[in-house]
């Protein structure tokens, strides 16, 4: 009888040893969230993707660099200039604000 006693009481202990010594301590993930204001293009031919963007007098490189559903440019929130230039010819030219987590698309014709 002394040896069923002891056998019965470690079969009941041993499920609670095992889900214990199976436990892991919490862990934490940080990040921090991009969210300054993004800039895209839609084009209405594909000649327009030489077009140079400028942003505030600063050349940020081509439209083809920043087409809607590809990929963004992004700016620092606040009021800016945006022009865009294709040689000496000037296909837009527009002031805009852009706030934080602002995803906005410009159509260049």
């Amino acid at each position: 009888m002394k040896h069923t006693l002891a056998a019965t009481a470690l079969a009941l202990a041993m499920p609670l040893v095992l889900v214990l010594g199976c436990t892991q301590m919490p862990t934490e993930k940080q990040s921090v969230s991009d969210m300054r204001p993004q800039i895209s293009f839609k084009v209405s031919d594909s000649q327009r993707h030489s077009a140079r963007v400028v942003i505030d007098g600063l050349d940020m490189g081509n439209v083809g660099s920043y087409l809607d559903g590809t990929s963004a440019l992004r700016i620092v929130s606040g009021t800016h200039q945006l022009r865009i230039v294709q040689g000496s010819q000037v296909l837009l030219d527009e002031k805009f604000y852009a706030g934080d987590g602002v995803n906005r698309s410009f159509i260049v014709q």
